[in-house]
């Protein structure tokens, strides 16, 4: 077994208190609310089903294991970092094409429910100490804040619920209570949380909730409340980026070192991050979701990306997003190479490219063998192979993380890269491991883990709290109180940068010419912070809440995406005509078409859709429910 598995947790589920009265009066098998506070074990076993807040796929942020475009990135997706390589799949919050909820949508209060019942029984536990309860009452509050943090960043006013209702009871059919309100309740739930956690690591099992967890929480649920509440014109939002300050220095003091890697590429402890079997060893790991062998906790992230449902890439505009080595934008660095090819593109980049999108390499496949090949003597198309690492046998990948060239889930052959899904005149070109725009995302893809059409069989964990994010909190949350300087971009940005062999952030040398295509309504040094930001986390799904936060999606959601500069040499579908903005098949050369521009087609983002609609039979059982602005 790779992991030090803890059944304790999943066999407690089936615990009961051992006396002799209790034996007399319920079933052994009978889990009941009388009977399930009756030991510190009871109470870990009822808070365990809680855990699954961390897949949950209302929220866009966690790893649900499931097919990479219906995961983690898909908040990057809604935000306009990453499209659809199919061609009806544009973004629906730019095509207004977001379904009506009738129900579900995230109005979920179960878990509230749950912990509501174990928290009315703490009080009354014999068995435990006063310790021991404040543990319970921390770990339940945070749950509750936790979910909650969720509520209010998709509806906004929610009823506020911290007492066990029935179907009967009269406060389960009352009206929301405003944000503001409850948000600072969840503030005040998580730092009580924080102040009063143990430390039973040891009987808690493997990788629970301490006081780090809480504190990486805070981090995040506080910055995203006071950037919401300041640019969306609400009061009182200083005191929760000093919240954020606060938490996450304690944070950056108690995890000190970025996690390098073990491969020897270029940024390799940012792409292993997402591609590391246990991430229990890795430096700057907080809080993450374990993937076991011979236990049903598999995912198959890897496996999709192997195959032809992996469907996420980027547009060339964010490609371009991406900083040289020199620290400078494409604008401006001498480094840049220009974008008429792929490798020109990906030359002299920040390498958190490389660990993103599949880098360009051409190599000989040898007729009739899938699975052997040979350079093709152009030392050019080898580039970003010696760059990455060779993947010298694609019948046997080997332990690698990240290697070139590229094979399937079945070891074939991806003997070129870009590889089009759709439009290439190579007859090397496969179907699989393909995309329209050319950028084919990859960050969950190592060589290491087990890919087969059988299932789900990958094992790579997935980081749910780390300091990489915590650093960007911190330097967003001093920019905001205007105490941003070179000594904190030295403590955060630069980190990352060090770590990415990027030149650091001169805070001196940022002004309004540092990046001319940025939004010019934003600060030019807020500006890089949020593009340090939006490179570090992509493809980790924040990317929706963010620039809804921001007050941003129009900007990022309502741009027209269009793929790689190619020619017609390669490439027989449409191009982008820069002047008209719609399809041409006339033009020799250009930047792939993928989808038309959604403002000139009358389309674009909506204001509601900054909250979520709520679902309309929830209205209808609960007629004191008022809807969100514009779902009417």
């Amino acid at each position: 077994m790779k992991k030090n598995i803890i059944l304790s947790m999943c066999l407690s589920l089936m615990l009961i208190a051992c006396n002799d009265s209790f034996l007399e009066k319920y079933p052994l098998t009978s889990l009941t609310e009388q009977n399930a506070f009756e030991s510190y074990d009871n109470f870990k076993a009822f808070v365990y089903p809680l855990y699954d807040v961390f897949t949950n796929t209302n929220i866009l942020t966690n790893y649900n294991g499931w097919y990479a475009s219906q995961s983690n990135y898909r908040g990057d997706y809604y935000a306009g970092y990453m499209t659809d390589k199919g061609t009806s799949a544009m973004n629906p919050y730019a095509w207004q094409i977001v379904p009506e909820s009738t129900t579900g949508n995230g109005w979920d209060f179960t878990r509230i429910r749950r912990v509501n019942i174990m928290l009315s029984h703490i009080d009354a536990c014999e068995t435990m100490n006063d310790a021991e309860k404040n543990h319970w009452k921390a770990v339940g509050y945070f749950f509750h804040a936790y979910w909650y943090s969720v509520l209010i960043n998709r509806f906004g006013d929610v009823p506020w619920i911290e007492t066990v209702f029935n179907e009967t009871s009269a406060d389960a059919y009352g009206a929301r209570n405003s944000r503001t309100e409850v948000a600072d309740k969840v503030l005040e739930r998580l730092k009580w949380a924080e102040e009063n956690i143990g430390n039973f690591v040891s009987r808690d099992g493997n990788n629970p909730i301490i006081v780090n967890v809480i504190r990486a929480a805070i981090s995040r649920f506080t910055l995203r409340e006071g950037t919401w509440r300041k640019y969306h014109g609400m009061i009182d939002y200083d005191k929760y980026f000093v919240e954020c300050a606060r938490v996450s220095q304690l944070l950056m003091t108690a995890y000190p070192t970025l996690y390098t890697g073990v491969d020897g590429q270029p940024a390799a402890g940012y792409g292993e991050m997402w591609t590391t079997e246990d991430l229990s060893k890795v430096p700057g790991v907080i809080f993450y979701k374990q993937y076991f062998n011979d236990v049903n906790y598999y995912n198959n992230a890897c496996y999709v990306e192997h195959t032809s449902s992996g469907v996420m890439e980027l547009p060339q505009h964010i490609v371009d997003m991406y900083l040289c080595k020199d620290g400078k934008t494409i604008a401006n660095s001498s480094l840049y190479a220009g974008d008429k090819d792929m490798f020109a593109t990906f030359r002299n980049r920040d390498p958190r490219l490389y660990h993103t999108v599949i880098p360009p390499y051409n190599v000989k496949e040898k007729k009739g063998d899938y699975t052997t090949w040979s350079y093709t003597g152009i030392a050019a198309d080898r580039e970003y192979i010696d760059i990455m690492g060779v993947n010298a046998s694609c019948s046997n990948p080997g332990i690698g993380m990240k290697r070139l060239p590229a094979q399937n889930w079945s070891a074939s052959l991806v003997p070129i890269m870009p590889n089009y899904s759709a439009g290439s005149k190579l007859s090397l070109t496969k179907a699989f491991v393909a995309s329209r725009s050319g950028y084919y995302v990859w960050k969950n893809w190592s060589q290491w883990e087990t890919n087969s059409n059988a299932g789900a069989l990958n094992t790579a964990d997935k980081p749910i709290f780390k300091i990489e994010e915590v650093l960007l909190n911190y330097a967003e949350c001093m920019f905001e109180q205007g105490l941003f300087t070179q000594t904190v971009a030295a403590a955060t940005i630069n980190k990352l940068r060090k770590r990415a062999s990027v030149a650091d952030m001169i805070v001196s040398d940022i002004n309004a010419s540092f990046d001319p295509k940025r939004d010019q309504t934003v600060d030019p040094v807020l500006w890089e912070i949020r593009r340090e930001r939006m490179i570090e986390l992509m493809g980790e799904g924040f990317g929706f809440d963010d620039v809804r936060r921001w007050k941003k999606a129009d900007w990022f959601i309502n741009k027209q995406p269009f793929g790689q500069w190619t020619t017609r040499t390669v490439f027989s579908n449409p191009f982008l005509d820069a002047t008209t903005k719609l399809s041409s098949t006339t033009m020799t050369e250009g930047y792939i078409f993928l989808y038309n521009d959604p403002t000139v087609s009358g389309k674009g983002w909506l204001d509601k859709y900054y909250l979520y609609q709520i679902p309309t039979n929830e209205i209808a059982l609960n007629p004191k429910l008022i809807q969100n602005p514009g779902w009417n």
